[in-house]
This record gives C-alpha cells, sequence and structure tokens, in this order.
C-alpha cells in the first residue's frame, strides 16, 4: 500500500539533493573540523560554507548562526540563555498557542519564581497584540518567545509588528520559526528579533539538525558547556553531516520557495474545498488570510480526531491531530482550546501539512476516502443519534 504522507509539519522526507551532499562525510570525508591537520582542515571549510549558507537564508551574519540539535534545543537555548541573563526578577512573556518546546521552558521558569505571561489569541487564532502591549509596561526585564507561525494550524503571526512592540518596550526577543523556514522569506536585516530558531527535518533535512541565531551583541548565558566550538556557544564536536545537510536544504528550500508555495497552496485549497463540500458539519480552524501556504486544520464535528487517524492510516493516509510532540495525549489539542473553538468540534480536529512532494492524485485519495470516513464515524457516535 502506498503511503500517502500529509504531515510534513511533524517531519519531512529528507531530499535526495540533501542526502547526496551528506554521503561523503559519512564516508572518506571524516575529518573532525577542530583539528590542525589538512584533513580537518578540509571539513572545517565545508562546515563554513554550510554556515554562511543558512546565514544568508536567514539575512545573518555566520558569527550569529549556532548549530544545534534541534528546534526544541535552540528553543530552550534562547529562553533559558537571556532568562539567566535577566535575572528572576524578569517577565517571561509568550503565547497560549506555542509549541511545547517553548512552553514547557517558559512553564519551568515559571515554577523557579519568574512572572510567566501568556498571552491569548482569537477565535482565528491571530495574537492579540493589545494584550502584549500590556503585559510589556510597566518596565523591568522581560524575554519574550512569541512563534512566527503556528505549527497546528499554520496562523502566521505578525512577526515585523510583534518585534516593534517588543523593542520597544526594551525587551528580548525570541521566536520559533521552525514552520515558518523554507516556506517564507526570513530576512533578519528588516525585522529586529533578537534570537531565532529553526529545524532542519522541517524542510527536507535530516532529523537532528537546527540552527540558532543570535543577533550580534544579545546576551545569551551559554547552555551547553565544554569545547570551544560554535564560537564557544555550544561545545561538542559539530555534527558535519547534518549541517552540510541542512546548508543544502536551506539552498534549495530559497530556489524553489515561490514555486513551491503555489504548487502547495494549490493542492491545499483543494482538499480543503473539497472536504468542506463532501463532509458536513466541517469547519477550517485558523486564519485564513494570513497562514502557511502547506497547512490545513479542519474540524469535524461530533467525532474524535484520534479515530479518523486510525481510519486514515489504515488506508495508508497520514495526517495528524497537531504538534507530534504531544502524541499520546488524550487532551484536546491547547492550540484549538485557546481559539474557542466549540465543544462538539474541538475533539474532531485534523491537520493535514503538504509538501513539494504531494500530488493531486493524492489530494484525490484523501477526498475519496474521507466522507466514507467521517460517514462511518458519525454513525457510531453518540452525539449524532
Amino acid at each position: 500500500m502506498k503511503t500517502i504522507y500529509f504531515d510534513n509539519n511533524a517531519t519531512t522526507c529528507v531530499a535526495p539533493e540533501v542526502r547526496d551532499a551528506m554521503m561523503p562525510f559519512l564516508g572518506e570525508r571524516y575529518g573532525n573540523p577542530s583539528s590542525m591537520h589538512a584533513f580537518g582542515g578540509q571539513v572545517a571549510r565545508d562546515l563554513r560554507a554550510a554556515r554562511e549558507r543558512v546565514a544568508a537564508f536567514l539575512g545573518a551574519d555566520p558569527s550569529e548562526i549556532v548549530f544545534t540539535s534541534c528546534g526544541t534545543e535552540s528553543d530552550n537555548m534562547a529562553i533559558h540563555g537571556a532568562a539567566e541573563v535577566l535575572g528572576s526578577q524578569a517577565r517571561v512573556i509568550t503565547s497560549r498557542v506555542e509549541h511545547p518546546a517553548v512552553l514547557g521552558p517558559c512553564r519551568r521558569l515559571r515554577d523557579m519564581g519568574f512572572h510567566e505571561i501568556e498571552i491569548p489569541v482569537d477565535s482565528v487564532g491571530q495574537l492579540d497584540l493589545d494584550a502584549l502591549r500590556e503585559a510589556l509596561k510597566g518596565g523591568g526585564p522581560a524575554i519574550v518567545s512569541i512563534m512566527w507561525a503556528n505549527n497546528e494550524t499554520g496562523v502566521i503571526f505578525p512577526m515585523e509588528e510583534i518585534a516593534q512592540i517588543v523593542k520597544s518596550a526594551g525587551a528580548v526577543l525570541h521566536t520559533d520559526a521552525v514552520q515558518v523556514a523554507g516556506k517564507l522569506p526570513i530576512d533578519m536585516r528588516n525585522v529586529p528579533v533578537d534570537m531565532l530558531s529553526i529545524s532542519g527535518h522541517k524542510l527536507h533535512a535530516p532529523k537532528g539538525i537546527g540552527a540558532f541565531y543570535i543577533r550580534r551583541g544579545t546576551r545569551v548565558k551559554t547552555f551547553m558547556l565544554g569545547g570551544h566550538q560554535e564560537h564557544g556557544r555550544r561545545g561538542g564536536t559539530e555534527n558535519v553531516p547534518y549541517i552540510v545537510g541542512l546548508g543544502k536544504a536551506v539552498e534549495l528550500a530559497e530556489a524553489g520557495m515561490a514555486a513551491e508555495n503555489r504548487q502547495v497552496a494549490a493542492l491545499r485549497d483543494r482538499l480543503e474545498s473539497g472536504l468542506l463540500a463532501s463532509c458536513p458539519d466541517a469547519r477550517v480552524n485558523g486564519d485564513c488570510r494570513s497562514r502557511l501556504p502547506n497547512t490545513s486544520n479542519m474540524s469535524f464535528e461530533y467525532i474524535e480526531g484520534e479515530s479518523i487517524l486510525m481510519h486514515l492510516s489504515d488506508r495508508g493516509i497520514c495526517a495528524s491531530t497537531g504538534s507530534a510532540c504531544a502524541a499520546g495525549s488524550l487532551e484536546p489539542s491547547h492550540v484549538i482550546r485557546a481559539m474557542g473553538v466549540p465543544f462538539t468540534a474541538v475533539h474532531g480536529s485534523v491537520r493535514f501539512s503538504l509538501s513539494r512532494y504531494n500530488t493531486g492524485a493524492e489530494v484525490d485519495a484523501v477526498l475519496t476516502e474521507m466522507p466514507r470516513i467521517i460517514s462511518k464515524l458519525r454513525a457510531l457516535s453518540p452525539f449524532c443519534k
């Protein structure tokens, strides 16, 4: 049975070009880039080239890029690193719809005595900017961590405006840009964000590699102690094959972003409109005017999203109910609940997230199977009797 993969916000396949770029560093080019000999020095040059590619992709200077293991590590470096500099008198401000990689560290800081504030969103998942302004009033140090786009709904936050609000209050700003990277242009020369996180496996690089942008002059306590690697900001021998892979992935993303966005958005809209037409009591969750081109979060009333996913999986179709990092929880999505989605629909949410490797035939297959699944589950639902 052919797999139809519509769960690209959870992870993406490794692009063939990325895999090919990595292979020499899993074989003959295995030197340590910190070694003094020419064999290691050659690898150091490849590492430097990858850093320059990632920096160019983000509109940054190479000295502002730190390679990490993933977006979660980068988020933790930003939040804990800045909070340790500011001290426990600082406010920690985030949103109610963040990924667990941000909510977890912020809530831990709350338990350690920091004043944590979580900004609400409206019914389409957009951030309450007035609440953000209010949270920043009164002066005093603050670290703000707000995602650029939501991983469950695809809703894009107005990061330029958020940055202006935060910086005018004198606070430090971090953004989790994991879902934006490769889908929207990012240019740190035009957006006054202090720190930014991306993750390779969301844009067709392998799992286990991320990047952390730290604007020059931003004070962050070193998170991982050890050697001198990564400008002294993260000890440990660099994961060269994966770093090279990330460098290739961002190169591919930048070159094909505009065409890919048009292709993927057309497929997403075709899927979404087909499901709204064929499945009664379905709704789209999120701001349809400002969202990622690949993401559709839909609720199907009176049934459980987990049941839908199991039936889809039986047919070789991969989707999700939200963040893969919250899998196993029986609680409805904290993102969907924060938006005030009605009780009859809050448990029945499903996220479809596409990539450049999806096809119209795959969309048609989902449109064939979903009405049957929804009809079958509603026949069993006590809420539909």
